[in-house]
C-alpha cells in the first residue's frame, strides 16, 4: 500500500478497507513500519520497535474486530504488554518484563489492533515535554527544533508523522492534550473511571487517565467504546454508555450553552496567538447556534496545585520506595533525573495527614468547578498557554522551570483533578505554522456531548487534510 494511499485514511478508514479485503493487515502493518523507519530518526517518537511482534500478530487469524487489522502503538508508560518492558521513561525501570497484558492492551487486541512498538515518554510522565535522558528527545514533526508535549509525546508525534493514525496515550495533568494541541491532533481525556488501569489501582490520586490521540474524531470513540469496561476491584468506574460513543459522533449536539475564557488559570497571560484562537473558537461556537459567554472559572487553584504537587510526589516516592524493596537497595540519585529526584524527596516529606488533607483540597476545588456546570454545559478555553516551544526551554534554566512550566501548561491539570472530560480540538495555526489546540471540557461522565460537538467542529472547520510537513 502506497503511504499516501495509508495517510488518507483514519484508523477506522483502514480496518474498512482490511474488512473489504481491498488491503491487507500484513499490507497496512508493513506501510507502517516503512514509514517509521523513514522519519522515526527524525522525531525520536518510537522507542521500542516491536514490529517482528506485530508481524506475527497479523499471520494469525484476524480479531474480528472494529479495528481489525489497524497498526497501533504503545506508550511507554501506564500499559503493560506481556513479554515486553515498560520503562516509563526511566533506567530504573527499562529492564523490567511484564508478566501479563493490562487491561487496556487486552480490550486493544480484541478490538483487532496490531501493536508494533511504544512511544516515546519522559521519566514517569512528569513533563508536559517529552525529554528523557534514557530515551532522548522526541520531537515535532511540525517543526522538529520544538517539542511535541508530553507526556504523550511519542504517541502524538508518531501519529502527526504519519507512521500510525491513533496511538495510545494518557493524562495525568495534561498528557493526552498537551501533545495533542502541539501536534495538531485530537486528543480527549475521559472522565475518572471510564478507562481502567487493572491491574493496578489508579494514578496520582486518580487524576490519571487512559486512551489515545487520534487524526479523527470518530477514531477517538471507537477507541473508547473498545476500552471503557470496568474491571474487577476498580477503585471507581463509570459504566459503560448507553449507546456507543462513536454513534454519537454524527449527532447533532443541540443548542449548548458555553462558557468560554481567556485566562491562563495557572500563569499570568495567554500568549496572544492562543488567546485569539480562543475568542474565534467562541465565534465559531456561535455561529453554529451555541450560546456563548465570557466566565470566570471558579475554585481555589493555588491550593489544588499544591495538594496535586504533593499527591505526585508522594506517589513517585511509593513507586520509588517498592522498586528499591522489591530489589533490596534503595534508588539512588544516579539512577533518576533531576526533577524525579526532587519529586521523590518531596513526596517522602508528605505526612499521610498533608496527604488526606491535600485529596479534600482536590475535591474541593472539583466541586467548586462543577458549580459552573450547573449553568453551562461546555467550558471552552486554551489547551496551552503557548505553542510549542523548543526543546530544552523548560530546563535549561532549573531556576526558572516552574514559570516556565505553567507558561505552557496553566488550563489542563485543572480537570484531571475534577476529574472531568476535557477535549483538545485542533481549529487554529499559529502564523508561523505550529498548531494550537482549543480545550472544551464536559460534565463528569459525559464524554457522549463532547464528542458531538467535536463532530461539528470537525465538519465545520476540518482539520484531517492539514498534515506536518516532515
Amino acid at each position: 500500500m502506497k503511504f499516501e494511499d495509508y495517510r488518507r485514511h483514519d484508523a477506522v478508514g483502514l480496518a474498512g478497507l482490511v474488512a473489504k479485503g481491498e488491503v491487507s493487515a500484513s499490507e497496512l502493518l508493513e506501510t507502517a513500519v516503512t514509514r517509521m523507519a523513514q522519519v522515526n530518526p527524525a522525531v525520536n517518537a518510537v522507542t521500542m520497535d516491536l514490529t517482528e511482534w506485530g508481524r506475527a500478530e497479523v499471520k494469525r487469524d484476524p480479531t474480528p474486530g472494529p479495528l481489525a487489522g489497524v497498526p497501533f502503538l504503545l506508550k511507554d508508560l501506564g500499559a503493560l504488554l506481556a513479554g515486553s518492558a515498560t520503562s516509563s521513561g526511566s533506567a530504573v525501570f527499562k529492564d523490567q518484563l511484564a508478566v501479563a497484558d493490562s487491561a487496556i492492551v487486552t480490550s486493544y487486541k480484541q478490538a483487532g489492533l496490531v501493536i508494533f512498538g511504544k512511544t516515546n515518554t519522559p521519566e514517569f510522565g512528569l513533563m508536559p515535554v517529552t525529554e528523557p535522558a534514557l530515551l532522548g528527545p522526541c520531537r515535532n514533526p511540525w517543526d522538529v527544533s520544538r517539542t511535541p508535549g508530553g507526556s504523550s509525546g511519542g504517541a502524538a508525534s508518531a501519529v502527526a508523522a504519519g507512521i500510525v493514525p491513533a496511538a495510545h496515550a494518557s493524562d495525568g495533568g495534561g498528557s493526552i492534550r498537551t501533545p495533542a494541541s502541539a501536534c495538531g491532533l485530537f486528543g480527549m481525556k475521559p472522565s475518572r473511571g471510564r478507562v481502567s488501569f487493572a491491574p493496578l489501582g489508579e494514578g496520582w490520586g486518580g487524576a490519571s487517565i487512559q486512551h489515545a490521540v487520534t487524526r479523527s474524531v470518530r477514531d477517538s470513540a471507537v477507541l473508547l467504546d473498545a476500552v471503557c469496561r470496568p474491571q474487577p476491584g476498580d477503585p471507581y468506574f463509570l459504566s459503560a454508555p448507553e449507546r456507543p460513543f462513536a454513534d454519537d459522533v454524527g449527532r447533532e449536539p443541540g443548542k449548548l450553552a458555553i462558557g468560554f475564557t481567556t485566562a491562563a488559570l495557572a500563569s499570568e497571560a495567554l500568549d496572544p496567538e492562543c488567546k485569539a484562537a480562543v475568542l474565534d473558537a467562541a465565534r465559531l461556537c456561535e455561529s453554529l447556534g451555541h450560546v456563548v459567554e465570557e466566565v470566570t472559572v471558579p475554585g481555589n487553584l493555588a491550593a489544588m496545585q499544591q495538594a496535586a504537587g504533593d499527591v505526585i510526589g508522594a506517589s513517585i516516592a511509593a513507586n520509588l520506595d517498592a522498586e528499591g524493596d522489591r530489589r533490596g537497595r534503595p534508588i539512588g540519585e544516579d539512577e533518576v533525573e533531576l526533577l524525579t529526584w526532587a519529586m521523590y524527596q518531596r513526596g517522602k516529606g508528605v505526612a499521610g495527614s498533608t496527604y488526606v488533607r491535600g485529596l479534600a483540597a482536590i475535591h474541593a476545588y472539583g466541586r467548586a468547578v462543577a458549580g459552573l456546570f450547573e449553568r453551562y454545559d461546555v467550558l471552552l478555553l486554551s489547551s496551552l498557554g503557548s505553542p510549542a516551544i523548543p526543546i530544552g526551554h523548560l530546563t535549561e534554566d532549573l531556576r526558572q522551570y516552574t514559570p516556565r512550566l505553567f507558561a505552557f501548561m496553566p488550563n489542563t491539570q485543572a480537570f484531571n483533578n475534577t476529574g472531568q472530560p476535557a477535549m483538545s480540538v485542533p481549529l487554529a495555526w499559529s502564523a508561523g505554522g505550529l498548531p494550537i489546540g482549543l480545550q472544551f471540557v464536559g460534565r463528569m461522565g459525559e464524554e457522549a456531548g463532547l464528542f458531538r460537538l467535536a463532530g461539528q467542529l470537525e465538519q465545520a472547520r476540518p482539520w484531517f487534510d492539514r498534515v506536518a510537513p516532515l
